[in-house]
């Protein structure tokens, strides 16, 4: 891919001279402080009011359990979501903050020191570079050396998904996280749509198709995914709505991990059982995975095996009691039993 591609020029002058603020956008993508989770209020409450006003997110990607880790916000505009992250690994993390916008990354990096103070750290915990999301080695990220990588509806922006994927995954550590909010259509995004470039601008025109982007999620390396929320977007403008037609649109909060063992493309039954400890912070009473596993604390549930790995292979293994392994097969994980019967997001493996 080039990386004078027309397209990311056009998304660059949309968020440098169309969109000044979060009133400047025409759907209802873009996420307000309300829609936050109750916990990170109190820090969005610290964050430069800049920030907030020119943050353009479809969600709130921000996992839990980050103390300490190095966290990369792809496309991170002028920083509110680094510098949440940034709050929440404390002073032994690490945040890098990469975006293609000189406008936008400007403003993040002119509080830099303020938004330090504020959260009461030394020293800088948080650093913003600029560069493309499609070519992370040229901006100098390596493999193998990121704990969780965040994003907030700025997948969607990219003319080459695919490199983006692959190089995420390049630049995770095995064991490591994915964890992004973005815009999904329920079909392939017609010419029409993808060639315009306000509907571009506003997140509609490169929509991942969920169906498209399961295959490619599993061709670039992460063969199971899960979904942790999602929500219909309301076109604001008439003429919008019109131009987009019969296309449905969400916002979508989804979550991967770089395993060392490849997951399966079904749910396979070990007889796995996990138990939450409940020592996560901001979560004493329980931990939700996904829309569809929420474990209660020291209450046992069974799990698939992919589950079981994603609890137990990655950093939140020390949360979480994992009894059982792959020894033995009783077939296809009956995900008609139990917590999954209730909220089955119908797009991951289970």
């Amino acid at each position: 891919m080039q990386l004078d591609n027309p397209t990311l020029e056009s998304v660059r002058n949309y968020y440098s001279q169309v969109v000044k603020t979060q009133a400047d956008l025409r759907t209802s993508a873009c996420c307000t402080a309300d829609s936050f989770p109750a916990y990170l209020k109190p820090i969005l409450a610290k964050i430069d009011g800049e920030i907030q006003d020119r943050s353009y997110g479809c969600g709130s990607p921000i996992p839990l359990a980050l103390d300490g880790c190095t966290v990369l916000d792809l496309g991170c505009g002028t920083g509110r979501d680094a510098y949440l992250a940034s709050s929440l690994v404390g002073p032994k993390g690490r945040v890098i903050g990469l975006d293609m916008t000189e406008d936008q990354l400007a403003v993040a990096q002119r509080h830099r020191e303020d938004q330090t103070r504020r959260f009461g750290f030394e020293e800088p915990n948080v650093e913003f570079r600029s560069g493309y999301i499609e070519d992370l080695a040229l901006a100098g990220i390596g493999s193998d050396s990121i704990d969780v990588v965040i994003s907030n509806c700025v997948i969607n922006l990219s003319p080459d998904k695919r490199a983006v994927f692959a190089e995420i995954f390049r630049v995770l550590r095995p064991g490591g996280e994915l964890f992004f909010s973005d815009v999904f259509s329920d079909r392939r995004i017609p010419e029409t749509i993808g060639m315009d470039p306000i509907l571009y601008g506003e997140c509609l025109g490169g929509a991942l198709y969920t169906e498209d982007f399961r295959r490619l999620l599993h061709d670039t390396g992460f063969s199971d995914f899960r979904v942790t929320s999602s929500s219909a977007i309301e076109l604001r403008d008439p003429e919008l709505q019109k131009r987009v037609g019969n296309v449905q649109f969400t916002s979508r909060t989804v979550r991967a991990f770089k395993l060392p063992e490849e997951l399966e493309d079904r749910c396979e039954d070990y007889g796995h059982i996990a138990r939450y400890l409940g020592t996560i912070r901001y979560a004493p009473d329980a931990f939700e995975l996904d829309d569809h596993h929420r474990f209660e604390t020291g209450k046992p549930e069974r799990v698939c095996g992919n589950t079981a790995a994603m609890l137990g292979a990655t950093r939140y293994h020390r949360h979480f009691e994992i009894i059982g392994d792959r020894s033995t097969h009783y077939g296809l994980f009956d995900c008609s039993d139990g917590q999954q019967s209730t909220h089955r997001s119908g797009d991951s493996c289970c």
